[in-house]
Formats: C-alpha cells, structure tokens, sequence
C-alpha cells in the first residue's frame, strides 16, 4: 500500500488555510530519542501520521518550523497516566511547558497507555515493512485520534 500528502503549495490552498475559521492539531508521541508528529484540523478530525523527528538538541527549532508550515494552533502531548504520578508523565509535561514557552502555542495532554503497542499492530495490519520507522508517527496519530474523538472540538 502506498501513501501520498498533498500540501497546500497551489495559492488558492494556502489562501484558503488562512481565511478558514479552522485550529490545525499537532499531535506528539514524545519519546527521549524520537518524536512521533500527527497533524489534524478542526473540520475533518481526522489524525493523520506526518513524520518522526530526533529529540536532539535542534529538536525545539525543527518543531518551530513544523509549527509554522503547518499553521499548528495547538499542540496535543501523549502522557502516560497510571494510577498515580510517574517520571513519563513528568517529562511530558515538562516539554509541554517547554512548548508552550518557547512556541507561544496552547498545549493540552492525552492519555496515551499502549499507544506504541496500538500503533505497531495498526502497521502489521497494513503490511507496513518498516514498523520501528513508523511507528512513532502512527502512535503520535492514535494518540491525536483520541484527542479529537474526547475532545469533540
């Protein structure tokens, strides 16, 4: 199976972006060597996986970028949430701070408990051949589907 984006390069795509009355998501499977980013928009609700980053020292200008191109409103962190607080969930919310901070964008938080797992079978399913590639992307995407189905925005 193959996939394509279409991007919103043709004028009247981009003009229409920006007259819209539509917020554009960015979803985050953060992770200490990799980030898995989803996009969505308030009219479809619709996740859909865009690309994995490192979590380098370039990690906050490559999401500065991310989040200009895109036109992100808001940015959506998966955080683990056990019965009680745990190091995960801490760490997300420090880099959602950090975001919020550095990017001036709204950051919210969505559960995110076996998401990885969710998104490595969903990949099976699909016959993807480069699971560990992609699965970060596909659990950022799971985790901004839940997001969008909770939130009913």
């Amino acid at each position: 199976m193959s996939y394509f984006v279409i991007e919103p390069k043709d004028y009247n795509l981009r003009f229409m972006r920006k007259t819209a009355k539509l917020e554009y998501y960015l979803g985050l499977d953060y992770g200490r060597s990799k980030v898995g980013l989803a996009v969505a928009d308030s009219e479809t609700k619709i996740a859909f996986a865009h690309k994995t980053i490192y979590n380098n020292k370039n990690f906050i200008e490559t999401l500065r970028g991310i989040v200009k191109e895109e036109q992100i409103d808001r940015i959506i962190i998966g955080k683990l949430n056990y019965a009680g607080e745990n190091k995960k969930a801490f760490e997300a919310e420090e880099i959602g701070e950090t975001l919020e901070k550095e990017l001036g964008i709204a950051v919210e938080y969505q559960e995110e408990m076996f998401s990885t797992k969710m998104a490595e079978n969903n990949l099976k399913e699909r016959g993807a051949k480069k699971i560990k590639k992609l699965d970060n992307q596909e659990a950022a995407r799971i985790i901004l589907q839940s997001w969008l189905d909770k939130s009913e925005k």
